[in-house]
């Protein structure tokens, strides 16, 4: 079966799905950890629990420019609607930096800049939702992974951020660089996706 012929039944049979299914009736006190949440306020707890997953939260372009010299990655995809706050500030830094993602060379891009729709405090999660990402392959295949997003976007706990998700139907939560732990229980980060996973907060 080829590979349009896949695609083609996948798509009708998402035409046919015109609501998502019931969230499971839980009591809010049932499934959130107080203790992750801890007492400062959301921003706080976010940035605690996403760099304990090895997650890096940034809020200005010089130290993703240190980053991406450091490593030797200079060149990569930004959204073009985020060139303005950060794709430009790259550029002038010696970055190449493209706006359209040419997925037939996925393999030269080291990072990528996409938008986040959400973060979750409580896990400390990146939400990317189809709708909002500009190319998801831009967020996933890159070495380096910067999800965009504002403060007010961040949800303090798993039930208010699914509650706020809306109806899309194609979403992935992001929690630090990806990870396996397959092979004799060693975990190694950057198998399955970027190892380097940057939360951007604008101002």
């Amino acid at each position: 079966m080829s590979r349009d012929s896949i695609l083609s039944k996948i798509r009708s049979a998402l035409a046919d799905v015109e609501t998502k299914a019931e969230h499971p009736g839980f009591e809010d006190a049932a499934v959130v950890s107080r203790v992750r949440l801890g007492d400062g306020s959301p921003i706080a707890a976010f940035t605690r629990n996403f760099e304990a997953v090895h997650g890096r939260v940034m809020r200005h372009a010089d130290p993703l420019v240190a980053l991406l010299k450091e490593q030797g990655r200079t060149f990569g995809y930004c959204d073009p609607e985020l060139m303005n706050p950060l794709g430009h500030a790259l550029t002038a830094a010696g970055c190449t930096v493209e706006t359209r993602y040419d997925r037939t060379r996925y393999d030269d891009y080291e990072f990528g800049i996409t938008r986040a729709t959400a973060a979750i405090a409580e896990t400390g999660s990146l939400v990317l939702d189809d709708a909002r990402t500009s190319d998801r392959l831009a967020a996933l295949s890159p070495w380096i992974h910067v999800a965009v997003l504002r403060e007010e976007e961040v949800h303090a706990t798993l039930p208010e951020a699914i509650a706020g998700l809306g109806n899309s139907r194609n979403i992935i939560w992001v929690t630090g660089p990806s990870k396996t732990a397959d092979v004799e229980g060693i975990l190694i980060e950057g198998v399955h996706g970027p190892g380097e996973q940057i939360a951007f907060f604008l101002d």
